[in-house]
């Protein structure tokens, strides 16, 4: 029963650090930098890196990080004690067909690399991954990170997506003639139509409901590209 119990903790241990992986990454974080984060919390590490200061500088970050945190030290607790339990000696246990210290022991270690393989290296982890973000997203658990906040960056620099329109200061000048990096402002490409224009030279001329996606100082994009619309 203890063996049994052990197993079910590593499960949900491994679970719940996968569900953590996913919340990070709904807040905009990379992937593979979700799960060292994760498991980080869950284990209790508590790694002081750089990319732990992406944790910690977000409040929706730092949210999930406590739950996690919560969760990985009731986890940790409940894996000691079965462990503990499932290496006792089978005369010091009431347990209908216990099985010896030894042989629970090879048991827990092959299951341990099973599932962390299971959990890492095979496409039923990523078909698991991707039912529960959108189980968490349907279910508005964790509201995925938006565009603007995704890209806004230190110093109030961003991207934005500026659509041109019919009083549109952009429209009809070539990049040349709008002249925006004197503004702090890079074009970083046109979306015209199903085109897509990356890095467009200064002689691309700005057409009518071009998208424009550009990188700069939030406001002089506002008061460059936004003034007549």
């Amino acid at each position: 029963m203890n063996l049994l119990l052990f197993i079910i903790v590593v499960v949900v241990s491994f679970t719940a650090v996968r569900i953590g992986a996913i919340a990070f990454e709904l807040t905009g974080l990379e992937w593979s930098l979700s799960k060292f984060q994760a498991l980080s919390c869950f284990t209790g590490t508590g790694f002081t890196t750089k990319e732990a200061e992406l944790i910690t500088g977000n409040p929706r970050r730092r949210h999930i990080a406590s739950i996690i945190m919560i969760l990985g030290h009731a986890g940790l607790v409940s894996l000691i004690a079965t462990f503990a339990n499932s290496l006792r000696s089978s005369k010091d246990t009431h347990e209908f067909l216990a099985l010896p210290p030894l042989i629970n022991l090879i048991i827990i270690i092959a299951f341990i690399y099973v599932i962390y393989r299971v959990f890492s290296h095979t496409k039923a982890a990523k078909k698991m991954t991707d039912v529960l973000k959108a189980h968490i997203i349907k279910r508005k658990i964790i509201k995925p990170v938006s565009f603007e906040e995704l890209v806004i960056a230190t110093g109030g620099y961003g991207v934005s997506n500026i659509e041109i329109c019919k009083n549109n200061p952009l429209l009809h000048k070539t990049l040349l003639q709008a002249n925006l990096e004197a503004h702090d402002i890079k074009v970083l490409a046109i979306q015209r139509g199903k085109e897509t224009i990356p890095n467009p030279p200064v002689d691309t001329k700005i057409l009518l409901t071009d998208n424009v996606i550009c990188f700069g100082k939030l406001d002089n994009i506002r008061k460059e590209l936004y003034i007549n619309r």
